[in-house]
């Protein structure tokens, strides 16, 4: 696979935080709501500095900026496995899946870039 660019992980991310805020919605303990919304928020934060960048630097390689990015990764194969008993609706589940996974990749590829980050 090529190195994600911006734009990429500007989709990616979107993606995947629209289907966490659906989650976050869906759980239902309170334990569950506040590892979605950290997850969230560590998310948001990227996203928001990724959105300073002009639009002409969209085609430029994907690199993280914020610290709490590289956390990331962890925090999502966690939600993965435990999905079944955070997400109760079936399709938010499955949708939430494949966002992460193709999430993980664009963070995979920052670990082999730069040195392992969890």
């Amino acid at each position: 696979m090529s190195s994600a660019t911006i734009a990429d992980a500007l989709r990616e991310f979107l993606t995947l935080n629209e289907l966490l805020d659906n989650a976050y919605w869906e759980t239902s303990t309170l334990a569950h709501k506040d590892f979605v919304y950290d997850i969230i928020s560590i998310l948001h934060h990227e996203l928001s500095e990724l959105n300073k960048l002009s639009i002409q630097d969209h085609h430029y390689p994907y690199e993280i900026i914020t610290e709490g990015i590289r956390h990331l990764k962890a925090k999502l194969e966690s939600l993965s496995d435990q999905s079944e008993n955070i997400v109760l609706r079936t399709s938010s589940r499955l949708d939430l899946h494949e966002s992460i996974t193709e999430v993980v990749k664009i963070l995979d590829q920052q670990n082999h870039s730069s040195g392992d980050f969890k």
